[in-house]
Order: C-alpha cells, then sequence, then structure tokens
C-alpha cells in the first residue's frame, strides 16, 4: 500500500520516526541501523516502506535502503519471527551482515539480536538460506561484496575476502583463513570455509 514516504522528520527516539508528508504525520518502527541514517529533525528523509496489518493493528516499517527492508520482509517470512524480532535482527546487524550470515550458515551470528535463541536462528538460516543465496539480486554474494570497499585478491576469492570484511574481521584474517580455499571454489563455499575456520580461533 506504502511503497516510500518523502517528507520532513518530525522526531526521532531511537525506536520510531515521526515523518509528515504533504501535511499529515506518519509514524514508522525503524531498526537502529536505519535510525543511525536519519537527518537532524526539520530536514528531508526518505524512507522505504512496509505495512504490517494485523486483526487488532496497523503498523508502519520504514527502512533506510530497499535492501533493508528486503531482508526484513525475508526474515518475516520464517515460522516464529514476528515484525518485532525481524527489527531486533537489524538492529543488531546490517541486512549484508545477516544475509552473508545466512548464505554461510553461520546461526551463531544472528543470536546476537535480544530473542534470537540457538534454534531459531538456525530455522532462519535453514529457511533463508537458498532464498538469500539465489532468490534475489540483492542478496548474491557478488552483489552484495560488491558494497564494501575493494580488498585484496581477485575473483571468488576477493568476494569471499570483502564478504567477511564486511563481518566485521579484518582483511589480514580473512585472506589467512581463505588462503587454502582452491582456486575453483565458489564465493559461498568460500565465506562457509572461512567462518568455520574463524568460529575455531575463538
Amino acid at each position: 500500500m506504502y511503497y516510500s514516504l518523502r517528507g520532513t522528520l518530525i522526531a526521532a527516539d531511537g525506536r520510531s520516526a515521526a515523518v509528515e508528508c504533504g501535511g499529515v504525520g506518519y509514524l514508522c518502527t525503524v531498526s537502529a541501523q536505519t535510525y543511525s541514517q536519519l537527518p537532524e529533525p526539520g530536514e528531508e528523509v526518505l524512507l522505504y516502506t512496509h505495512l504490517s496489518v494485523r486483526e487488532d493493528a496497523m503498523e508502519l516499517y520504514g527502512f533506510s535502503t530497499q535492501v533493508e527492508r528486503s531482508c526484513f520482509r525475508m526474515l518475516t517470512q520464517v515460522s516464529g519471527v514476528g515484525a518485532k524480532v525481524a527489527i531486533a535482527i537489524l538492529s543488531s546487524l546490517t541486512a549484508d551482515q545477516v544475509a552473508f550470515a545466512i548464505m554461510a550458515g553461520d546461526s551463531k551470528a544472528l543470536t546476537a539480536a535480544p530473542g534470537v535463541g540457538p534454534k531459531l536462528a538456525q530455522r532462519i538460516v535453514l529457511e533463508l538460506k537458498d532464498k538469500f543465496g539465489k532468490g534475489t539480486a540483492e542478496f548474491s554474494a557478488g552483489s552484495l561484496s560488491a558494497s564494501v570497499p575493494a580488498v585484496m585478491g581477485k575473483g571468488n576469492r576477493g568476494e569471499a575476502v570483502a564478504a567477511l570484511a564486511a563481518l566485521g574481521y579484518s582483511q589480514a584474517e580473512a585472506a589467512s583463513v581463505l588462503s587454502d580455499c582452491a582456486d575453483t571454489m565458489s564465493v559461498e563455499d568460500m565465506i562457509r570455509a572461512g567462518l568455520k575456520k574463524l568460529s575455531r580461533n575463538l
């Protein structure tokens, strides 16, 4: 029903943002990631929106990017993941980090979000792994790694290093754990192998 809102930011409190468009004020629930991207009150803001309709209420969610909104919508497809849990996940991790964790089978990374235990994290990975890896252009390994700075290495290895760097590891750490990977391995397989090695080093 609502694709996006462009208007004046009235106020924001960390969990929501009020935007005035054409004399009407809209209250949007936002993630911590989106909140960090908001301008000062009184300035223009653009939020991509999702309207959640329940029997007892309607709630509008706002996102700073279409990628974050797509990630939110995919997360809410998982049984046990409602809008509040999806926002909690996207407040603890960026959309790119969520996608990389799911594609790599790293359910532990998702438990950083409040309300996400090991079982739910594993269910999210199981149900969304193929969708994030192949289902949409926004969440292919190549397109995600292209959103981070260029790193040492070319081809699949370079993209895998970029992916691990986006998860918070240093380029040196990423390059080290991927050094044994065959050049013929896919980006997704390299990421999985790298995360397994990194988790053993914790």
